[in-house]
C-alpha cells in the first residue's frame, strides 16, 4: 500500500508546525476577546481607557477652577484624592483603577494618600474627602 503526500496536509517541518499553532493561538486570543467584549465584559481597547482617564482629569480640574482650589497640589496628588472620592464596588476595581489610572501600585497609592491626609492644601482642595479619611483613620488607630 502507498500513501500519496503530494497534496496539502500536516507537514514533517517543526519550524511550520510552531508557525502553524502560533497562528491558531492568535486567532483564538482574537476571537475570545471579540466575544468577550460582546458579552460585556471586557471594557474596551488601550486607547478608551486612556481617553476616560482624560476625561476624568478634565472633570477634575474644572471642579477645581470651579471651587478655586488645587493650586498647591501637585497633579498626581489630585488624581490620588479623585480616585479616593469615588464609591467602589470591591477592593479588586479600585485596584485595577490605581495601577491603570495612576500607574502605581497600590502600595504606593496608600503611601501617598496617607502623607496627604496631613497636608493642609489637600484639605484645601477636597475638605470632604480629606476629613472622612481623616476620620476612618483615627477610629482605625483608637482601636488598635
Amino acid at each position: 500500500m502507498t500513501v500519496d503526500t503530494s497534496g496539502p496536509g500536516p507537514s514533517d517541518d517543526p519550524a511550520e508546525r510552531a508557525e502553524d499553532r502560533a497562528r491558531g493561538r492568535a486567532e483564538d486570543r482574537v476571537q475570545g476577546r471579540a466575544e468577550d467584549r460582546a458579552r460585556g465584559r471586557v471594557q474596551g481597547r488601550a486607547e478608551d481607557r486612556v481617553q476616560g482617564r482624560a476625561e476624568d482629569r478634565a472633570q477634575d480640574q474644572a471642579q477645581d477652577r470651579e471651587s478655586g482650589t488645587g493650586a498647591g497640589l501637585s497633579e498626581r496628588d489630585r488624581d490620588v484624592l479623585a480616585v479616593e472620592r469615588r464609591g467602589w464596588p470591591g477592593p479588586g476595581a479600585k485596584e485595577r483603577a490605581i495601577r491603570e489610572r495612576l500607574g502605581i501600585s497600590p502600595t504606593r497609592y496608600y503611601q501617598l494618600l496617607n502623607a496627604l491626609l496631613d497636608d493642609p492644601r489637600a484639605l484645601e482642595h477636597d475638605p470632604v474627602t480629606v476629613n472622612r479619611l481623616r476620620r476612618i483613620r483615627d477610629e482605625r488607630r483608637e482601636r488598635r
